[in-house]
C-alpha cells in the first residue's frame, strides 16, 4: 500500500467506526450525537480573522491529539461520564479523514495534508 491518502481514508475510517461502536456501547444519545457532531466544525470561525488563525483553530479542532489529550484529562480526573462528548469527537474527525478532509495549510483553507479541496 503505497497511497498515503488512501491508507489515511482507511483510518479514518477505522476511528469512525471504532468511536461509534463505543459510543454505542457506552449507551450515549444517538440524538445528541447528531446534534454534537458538526461541532468541531465551527472552529472554521477562525479564518473570519485571518488565514493563520483560521488554520490554527482547525487543526487544533480537527487533530486526534486534542481529543485523546481531553480523555486522558478526563481519565485521570475520574470523570469518565463525559467521555460520550470525546467519542463524537473522535467520529467527527474520523469522518473527515474518511471523506478526505486534512488538516489546514496557512496558505489557503482548501490547501489540506492530505489534498487540495
Amino acid at each position: 500500500m503505497t497511497k498515503p491518502k488512501l491508507l489515511l481514508q482507511i483510518e479514518g475510517g477505522a476511528v469512525l467506526l471504532a468511536a461509534g461502536i463505543l459510543y454505542h456501547q457506552s449507551h450515549g444519545s444517538w440524538l445528541w450525537f447528531a446534534l454534537l457532531f458538526l461541532v468541531p466544525d465551527f472552529s472554521m470561525l477562525g479564518y473570519l480573522a485571518n488565514k493563520k488563525l483560521g488554520a490554527l483553530f482547525y487543526n487544533l479542532a480537527h487533530t486526534y491529539t486534542a481529543p485523546f489529550l481531553a480523555l486522558s484529562a478526563l481519565w485521570f480526573s475520574g470523570q469518565t461520564s463525559y467521555s460520550w462528548l470525546i467519542l463524537i469527537w473522535f467520529a467527527h474527525i474520523g469522518m473527515d479523514r474518511l471523506l478526505g478532509y486534512g488538516l489546514k495549510y496557512e496558505t489557503a483553507f482548501k490547501d489540506t495534508h492530505l489534498q487540495r479541496v
